[in-house]
């Protein structure tokens, strides 16, 4: 009688784990209005640590914020992030950014990441589903007080701010973005 009172908690928990696993995704897969506020917040947090970021901001085709990406790895590592896409300071939809990385790294560190589009090209190469970085692209860091002297390459501009944790790496590997449009 243990044994089956046993297997009913282990068959509860493991349902209960799936369905709150299945809510998570339903509501990540849907328009969440705090993910802009969110995105507006670290965007303007970039723009006070790096006050240069305002005239990328007002110049911009177009960008994407995302305002936490996790990020952890021991050899192989992963990072993760939700943002929002805008053209002419409006929101067109939502997106999800991978990263997948291996070689020497371990720890984990939360940071946000905005990338501005010069041009409709590479805004469009972006929510077209044919954009993603590799091992070469590189971000520029924001630090408060930061001086922020970068040019577009192919098109776009990256900057990165960390909000927290300690990640030392020596690895390569590559982001992956998708592109959702609001409906």
């Amino acid at each position: 009688m243990n044994t089956i009172h046993f297997k009913k908690t282990h068959f509860l928990l493991l349902f209960v784990c799936f369905a709150f696993s299945l809510t998570s995704y339903a509501q990540i897969a849907g328009w969440k209005p705090e993910l802009e506020k969110d995105c507006k917040e670290a965007l303007s947090k970039m723009i006070q640590d790096a006050p240069k970021l305002q005239t990328f901001k007002d110049q911009a085709y177009g960008y994407a914020v995302y305002p936490k990406i996790t990020k952890a790895g021991l050899v192989i590592g992963g990072a993760g992030g939700e943002g929002i896409v805008y053209k002419n300071h409006v929101a067109t939809g939502s997106s999800k950014l991978g990263q997948g990385t291996f070689g020497l790294q371990a720890g984990g560190q939360q940071y946000s990441e905005v990338i501005f589009f010069e041009n409709k090209d590479a805004y469009d190469r972006f929510t077209g589903g044919k954009f993603k970085f590799s091992g070469q692209a590189s971000a520029t860091a924001i630090t408060e007080g930061a001086s922020v002297d970068v040019a577009y390459q192919n098109g776009v501009a990256v900057f990165t701010r960390v909000k927290g944790g300690l990640m030392l790496e020596a690895s390569i590997g590559g982001q992956k973005f998708t592109f959702t449009p609001v409906e």
